[in-house]
């Protein structure tokens, strides 16, 4: 299946590798840090102390925006685990109606739980409420992150579920499961 949002699914996949490349880059620097630190100490010498606060409570929100932006590219890219002991064993025309039914209960609970998020960044901008680790960042900032990983999937699960419909409708007998279409 071609994806018309390919572009924008592909722009969440670098938003999630740039946080995963923020993670490396603050932890390898706090560990550099330390290592100089045991370094000085080996040689007798005092420690400086230097640390960067925040790197875990840091790294726990760009791990979660890693995740969810990378979320329809993973979708798009029939990456996700699947588990199809049931539905690979139907005939193309019983599993392509599955295949719907799934894909609309997973749009429904991706489009629930957006207006959830979109609700909590709301509350958070209201309420002026901050992470309760050292470095008290905005809530409102990670969370935003989260609306934007899930809207993406929503729009992917979209996509999918139309280009679905057109084969169930259409010409249900040639339906090719996703994993096994090649585009992989």
């Amino acid at each position: 299946m071609t994806y018309r949002l390919d572009r924008l699914y592909r722009l969440g996949a670098w938003g999630a590798a740039a946080c995963m490349l923020a993670i490396c880059a603050i932890v390898t620097f706090q560990v550099l840090l330390r290592c100089l630190d045991a370094l000085l100490a080996a040689v007798g010498s005092a420690p400086l102390g230097l640390e960067i606060p925040g790197v875990s409570e840091m790294a726990a929100y760009l791990l979660v925006g890693a995740t969810f932006l990378s979320m329809a590219y993973t979708f798009t890219h029939h990456a996700h685990i699947r588990v199809t002991l049931v539905i690979s064993r139907l005939p193309p025309r019983a599993r392509v109606w599955v295949e719907t039914l799934c894909l609309l209960l997973t749009m429904a609970l991706s489009m629930l739980l957006t207006w959830e998020l979109v609700g909590l960044v709301r509350e958070s901008i209201n309420y002026e409420d901050v992470s309760s680790g050292l470095l008290s960042i905005p809530l409102w900032i990670p969370q935003s992150v989260l609306v934007v990983g899930i809207a993406l999937m929503c729009l992917a699960l979209i996509e999918t579920l139309i280009g679905t419909l057109r084969i169930a409708f259409t010409a249900p007998a040639s339906y090719v499961a996703p994993e096994t279409d090649g585009d992989s």
